[in-house]
């Protein structure tokens, strides 16, 4: 398979090397500006110049959670540039977004903390737990997954990868460049459209979220589990291993479960992210195990 010669000019504008650093620049600039501008809205709401109905307006340790904003927009853009290279890096980048997600969570819930002896009783100093203890056990299985990736990286047999691998890999940049304008899409309207209930909530123009964590990123992982399934059909064309076959589903089910994790709260939401990744990592080991067996029996 060869990419249009437009599609194929399209992805060195958006996704080559050159263009990432670029990006990581452009955005280390915004979530600086974007901080600043954010601190001064709240100073401004305190001195009383505008009224906003939201607990990111109410203390200033609710700004941090403006440029981790930012930060996990450039992880979303990693995850989409690391497709075509590294499927493994892909799917720790969904891991990643979503750790960062919870971290993001922490600064939002530092700025509503109730320091009482009543703290277990509290519902939303018990979440504050949850999410503390849950970035800790995530921050470690990110370690495990990415030592287990690497392991598959070193002790696999290097070979000129054949026509059917090069067509998948022309495939997945393809894919790449197609999901770069749509995300950048719904990133836009997700944030316009709750910008515009926070500016007016009177009004009928926005839309209002029930859970803001969830902005763009719910409909985010519904599409990375489409890609995921479409990834996983089209790797059927260059292989039928067993042990590939299920890795490649597994993930699918480990991004399903984070998907879930937007619509639930409380525990039940900590517990499906931490499910998810665990999954992922048991798929991995098993994987590299299977892997290692089938290399030994090509020796």
């Amino acid at each position: 398979m060869r990419i249009p010669s437009f599609f194929h000019s399209l992805y060195t504008k958006l996704l080559s090397e050159k263009t990432k650093a670029k990006g990581e620049g452009w955005i280390l600039g915004i979530a600086i500006g974007s901080f600043i501008i954010h601190l001064i809205l709240i100073f401004l709401a305190d001195l009383g110049f505008y009224e906003v109905e939201s607990e990111l307006f109410e203390n200033p340790i609710s700004a941090i959670y403006t440029p981790f904003s930012f930060i996990l927009v450039y992880e979303v853009y990693l995850l989409v540039y690391f497709l075509p290279k590294s499927f493994t890096t892909y799917i720790g980048k969904q891991y990643e977004i979503i750790s960062l997600i919870i971290i993001r969570r922490l600064f939002k819930d530092l700025a509503t903390l109730e320091l009482s002896s009543d703290w277990f009783q509290i519902k939303d100093d018990l979440q504050f737990t949850y999410d503390l203890l849950t970035s800790v056990a995530l921050f470690f299985l990110l370690l495990l997954f990415y030592k287990n990736s690497k392991k598959q990286e070193t002790e696999g047999v290097k070979t000129a990868p054949s026509a059917e691998l090069k067509a998948f890999i022309q495939f997945k940049k393809l894919t790449a460049t197609i999901l770069v304008p749509i995300l950048l899409g719904i990133a836009i309207y997700t944030l316009g459209s709750w910008s515009t209930y926070i500016l007016f909530p009177e009004s009928s123009l926005g839309t209002s979220f029930k859970n803001i964590n969830a902005i763009f990123f719910d409909e985010f992982f519904m599409i990375l589990i489409i890609v995921d399934v479409i990834l996983l059909l089209a790797s059927f064309y260059y292989t039928d291993e067993f042990h590939k076959v299920m890795r490649n589903s597994g993930f699918i089910v480990s991004t399903i479960l984070i998907r879930l994790s937007f619509s639930v709260e409380g525990l039940m939401n900590n517990f499906l992210i931490l499910a998810a990744i665990c999954f992922g990592l048991v798929i991995m080991v098993i994987h590299n195990q299977y892997e290692k067996a089938y290399q030994n029996e090509k020796k």
